[in-house]
């Protein structure tokens, strides 16, 4: 499996933010709650101590993954990407073809998705299924509930 991570620059910076807000303004909250949990004394019987231990841990842990999926970073620009078919960026209009319903999809990564703002993963059973597909294809997609059918629609990479 590749260590590569694929992102639009608004997922790289995203993920950076979040890395800033972390490495400060977070970690100093940590280190407050540690220090408070010291002056409580004997810390081998002390589960504040051991909650904000843990906290650290954790934080710490996130940091690291945030930092390797930058490193490994690869951000896409829109300019890179064949825009005949459906491939992360694209801005997808499909139909079901059972219920007639239709929805609009942005691809991004697996990092930015958002199902509120209609952003969903390319390594989703949807976002897997639609891509490389082309205008007016029909996409067959095994779902948790069963086997849909979606017609694309539209394909925009605005």
């Amino acid at each position: 499996m590749s260590d590569k991570v694929i992102l639009t620059q608004e997922g790289y910076d995203k993920l950076y933010e979040d890395l800033m807000f972390l490495k400060t303004k977070k970690r100093r909250e940590v280190a407050d709650q540690l220090e408070k949990a010291r002056a409580h004394g004997d810390l081998s019987e002390n589960a504040d101590w051991e909650t904000a231990k843990e906290t650290k841990h954790q934080l710490e842990i996130r940091i690291g993954q945030l930092e390797h999926r930058l490193a490994s970073a690869q951000i896409v620009a829109k300019g890179d990407i064949a825009q005949d078919k459906v491939y992360l960026t694209a801005k997808v209009k499909v139909k079901n073809l059972k219920s007639g319903d239709t929805f609009d999809y942005i691809l991004v990564s697996q990092d930015e998705a958002n199902f509120d703002e209609g952003k969903i993963s390319v390594t989703s059973p949807i976002g897997r299924g639609l891509l490389g597909k082309s205008l007016n294809e029909v996409a067959e997609i095994q779902v948790p509930v069963g086997k849909i059918q979606l017609k694309i629609m539209e394909i925009n990479y605005e």
